[in-house]
């Protein structure tokens, strides 16, 4: 009785078993009942063709970054701007001066920059540097968005400094190479290049032009450098490969720049720069017909009260992630609309060429030949018993 007992508890829970692994709460329809359609095949490309695409591309979105801008107000008003200067004249460099003098009547002499004679000429290599600096220049005029590109590229670290001559000409040296780097207050002032050594006096300022004969008045100049802040291999500023060529020993060049602060954070660089923006102005020194002043070159520079933060930014992998499942499920649910329009189609195209469904049985082609075979004979039929 015992062993009866067990043997139908053991059969009951093997019934409970296979009735739970049997038990579908969503119960699936038989592959013997599903038929399979070229449209359907076709819908089912077509989905997971764009699913493929549009995850790459996502994919490719999720790889890039892009720059971030914020704006706030520069509390900093201790520490020095660094002003880097590589400038060349026309001129001999006893001949020609360069200083710095601020609003704060404060006058910072040429001695954190250096003057080496050159040949103003360029070479041909060093002129095709100077052409392709012009033609990103001008690009970087006309497509703003260029400038997110050098920032996260940063030219891959490639030197925009005037590259040296290949060779050692015999030319004399008719230019002055004015290079280096001095360090401002962050007040407004006036970096300006002109005739004879800057000479510092309780009055003021005045440059040794008494011994410069005016015939060597040469203000024509190429600035192949000019920043403030950090100086960063790749970045290129407005005035970088600016050359002016004048015939008139009385030039005066001026640029008026406006310098904002600016932090870059990227994943390759974090420093402390500065951009700036600049007007151009040029006039010829005639006391005659009234335009007064003084041959030179005069880089006049105001600081703004705004400061930029410029960091890159990435897509987070979560976003990513949920961009990716918006993408598929999105598809997954216009497949049916997709399916329904796609067996219209295939359905007026299948009709109209009797394909498929729509192409007439052999049987039912018999029987409607023999139908027509019929029709034709019982007429002539009917005649020749009349005829008889």
């Amino acid at each position: 009785m015992i062993y009866k007992e067990l043997k139908m508890r053991r059969l009951s829970r093997r019934k409970a078993l296979s009735l739970v692994k049997e038990l579908d709460a969503f119960p699936k329809v038989s592959e013997s009942y599903v038929e399979t359609s070229a449209s359907g095949g076709t819908v089912s490309l077509i989905a997971f063709s764009a699913m493929a695409v549009l995850a790459v591309l996502e994919f490719f979105v999720y790889r890039d970054t892009w720059m971030k801008y914020e704006y706030e107000v520069d509390k900093d008003f201790s520490s020095k701007l660094r002003i880097n200067v590589d400038f060349t004249v026309a001129m001999k460099c006893q001949h020609v001066g360069a200083d710095i003098l601020d609003l704060a009547e404060t006058m910072i002499t040429s001695s954190g920059l250096q003057y080496q004679p050159v040949i103003f000429e360029l070479t041909p290599q060093q002129r095709l540097w100077q052409r392709t600096l012009h033609l990103v220049q001008s690009r970087l005029r006309e497509e703003h968005a260029l400038q997110e590109v050098l920032y996260k590229t940063l030219l891959k670290g490639a030197p925009t400094a005037l590259p040296p001559r290949e060779d050692a000409s015999a030319e004399p040296l008719d230019a002055c190479r004015i290079h280096g780097h001095v360090y401002v207050n962050k007040v407004a002032g006036n970096l300006h290049v002109t005739v004879g050594k800057p000479f510092h006096h309780p009055q003021g300022h005045a440059h040794i032009a008494a011994f410069v004969s005016h015939e060597s008045y040469n203000f024509s100049h190429r600035i192949d450098h000019l920043s403030f802040g950090e100086e960063i291999p790749g970045i290129i500023n407005p005035l970088d490969g600016t050359e002016k060529i004048t015939y008139n020993n009385n030039q005066m060049y001026q640029y008026f720049i406006t310098v904002v602060p600016t932090k870059l954070n990227t994943y390759k660089i974090s420093a402390d720069t500065h951009q700036f923006s600049v007007t151009e102005r040029e006039r010829v020194i005639n006391h005659a017909a009234g335009s007064h002043g003084v041959s030179g070159i005069f880089v006049k520079y105001d600081t703004s009260s705004l400061m930029v933060t410029v960091s890159e930014q990435h897509m987070p992998l979560w976003q990513f992630l949920v961009r990716l499942c918006g993408i598929i499920g999105g598809i997954f649910s216009t497949t049916g609309m997709l399916h329904g329009f796609v067996g219209f189609c295939f359905d007026i195209i299948c009709c109209r060429f009797k394909i498929g469904v729509y192409r007439p049985r052999e049987d039912v082609q018999l029987h409607h030949q023999m139908n027509n075979l019929a029709n034709h004979q019982t007429p002539l039929l009917g005649e020749n018993a009349l005829l008889e």
